[in-house]
């Protein structure tokens, strides 16, 4: 499967509409994946009578770094996607979509390496560390993921409402009814 390498189709007509439904399926694609892996884990009481916690709170923990991750590369790509889109755009265009492109740059999303790097989320890491001596250590990852889950979510949160905007922008009133 090839890589889109952004989000216009040649021939465009209406670009920033165009721009703005791609990104705006990439952002429930994104969500998506932050409501799967929640849900996954609500399930996951079920398993609680066949399930010992030393086996299930590290799946927990694992099902919502997964879906984590799948969420922080569609914010990566969504960001490379709508620069690329950007650079084909003419002036007046591109200030339509600023608003977009200025919540990647407010709220940038390091890379998952450096997410997963207890060292260098010490904030977390001592809430998770917290939490699991006030509950149970195998919290402790479980956690740690969980604030990464509630950044993705307050990220693409930001970025819908972006998206919203412009597209009250450029949408008229009347067709709002």
């Amino acid at each position: 499967m090839t890589e889109e390498k952004g989000y216009l189709k040649h021939p465009f007509e209406n670009a920033v509409s165009d721009i703005l439904k791609g990104i705006d399926r990439d952002v429930e694609r994104g969500e998506d994946a932050l409501m799967l892996g929640l849900g996954a884990v609500m399930l996951s009481s079920t398993f609680a009578p066949v399930a010992p916690p030393i086996v299930l709170l590290p799946l927990v923990a694992l099902t919502l770094a997964v879906s984590a991750s799948f969420a922080r590369k569609n914010y990566h790509k969504m960001e490379r996607k709508l620069s690329e889109s950007m650079a084909q755009l003419d002036v007046h265009e591109k200030a339509l979509l600023h608003p977009i492109a200025a919540v990647f740059a407010d709220y940038p999303m390091h890379s998952l390496a450096e997410s997963f790097n207890p060292l260098k989320n010490l904030k977390r890491t001592w809430k998770s560390a917290l939490g699991g001596l006030l509950i149970n250590p195998l919290w402790m990852p479980i956690f740690y993921v969980m604030g990464m889950q509630i950044i993705e979510e307050k990220n693409l949160g930001v970025l819908n409402r972006a998206i919203i905007g412009v597209e009250l922008q450029i949408s008229p009133p009347s067709s709002l009814i």
